[in-house]
């Protein structure tokens, strides 16, 4: 069975009967894990060895584990600082940013990969233009050469422990002050004028990213369509002219910023034909069951081809696999690092909250 377009999410700390009969629809090529989904280490390690029993290839397994605000699994899990103080590290020495955004993505990925987690959806490159609420101190920089630089390192940090990058928004949520999860942000900009935006994209999709999360934001100048269901932004400027070779996700199709275009069908039927290859289905379980009775659509092979190389890489994980993660010098030194750089506790973001 190859996987399927949708990424759906699960009820709580085990599967339920419900949860087993949507994760093995062929439609379904995904599970995305919230904090309610978390409860110790070892519940996680084994509601994952639950999900991926259930299919060959296992279900892709992802969570939104960013640092700050956003860090599904927090208890027992190293607290990672927001981005942004990365960026003023890097401000005031720049190679000790670099480094300790490598440290970040590399912990963030050891972390979760011990437990069985294929994907962080990290980094953030969206710039920091000071409007945007919901970006904030995720993004790491208001430059774009500086978010290009540490975005890099944190992408290669999380290579190192086995996991890939998923670079989000594109081609950028910093400059528009609605929040998609509630609005549907529109950013009047014309095309020339989201270079900056878009140069970190260039630099990481030159050093091999491997998957990239659409904004739920519509650019008039380019598509009267939000770029997470448009085919001018997917097919024509980000595989086309970018070049970009992996997997294309949507935000959330339950946000608001995508509800304006139809129905939860309608929207996926949208963003398939815009060019993704997987659209997650948050915090809405009669939406997904609508999909799976009413989307006529089989699994594109290169679609569950680019989705199947984000699996996790490196040894299998298990509890005794973190125990040997949490037992080396290495681990030690990077907690010490992230915690002194987060020593300013961010507020927390709630689950359904922020992609």
């Amino acid at each position: 069975m190859t996987l399927g377009p949708l990424m759906v999410d699960v009820a709580g700390r085990s599967l339920l009967p419900e949860d087993r009969d949507v994760l093995e629809h062929p439609l379904v090529g995904g599970v995305i894990l919230f904090s309610r989904n978390y409860e110790h280490p070892a519940q996680l390690a084994a509601l994952i060895a639950e999900i991926r029993a259930l299919r060959r290839p296992p279900l892709l397994i992802a969570a939104d584990h960013e640092g700050g605000r956003v860090q599904r699994f927090r208890s027992e899990f190293t607290r990672v600082p927001p981005m942004h103080r990365i960026g003023r590290e890097y401000d005031l020495d720049p190679a000790r940013g670099r480094e300790l955004a490598r440290t970040a993505g590399w912990l963030i990925g050891a972390e979760l990969r011990a437990l069985g987690v294929d994907l962080a959806f990290a980094p953030v490159v969206d710039l920091e233009y000071g409007v945007s609420e919901v970006i904030g101190d995720r993004a790491f920089h208001a430059r774009a050469e500086s978010v290009a630089v540490l975005a890099g390192a944190l992408m290669a940090g999380l290579r190192e422990a086995g996991m890939c990058a998923t670079a989000k928004h594109f081609p950028g949520h910093g400059a528009v002050a609605a929040d998609s999860h509630v609005a549907l942000p529109v950013d009047r900009r014309e095309f020339a004028d989201l270079e900056a935006d878009l140069l970190p994209y260039r630099r990481l999709i030159a050093n091999g990213l491997p998957s990239v999360m659409m904004a739920h934001v519509v650019y008039p100048a380019v598509d009267e369509r939000p770029a997470s269901l448009s085919r001018r932004w997917v097919t024509d400027l980000l595989r086309g002219e970018l070049d970009f070779r992996g997997a294309v996700f949507t935000d959330d199709l339950s946000m608001a910023g995508a509800v304006a275009f139809g129905g939860v069908v309608e929207r996926a039927r949208l963003a398939l034909d815009a060019g993704c290859d997987m659209l997650p289905v948050c915090n809405s379980r009669p939406a997904v069951l609508e999909l799976l009775d009413r989307l006529e659509r089989r699994p594109e092979p290169v679609s569950s081809l680019r989705v199947a190389r984000l699996h996790g890489q490196g040894p299998a994980p298990g509890l005794a696999a973190r125990e040997e993660l949490l037992a080396s010098d290495r681990w030690r030194q990077a907690r010490t690092d992230l915690e002194r750089a987060a020593e300013a506790r961010p507020s927390l973001i709630l689950d359904g909250e922020a992609s």
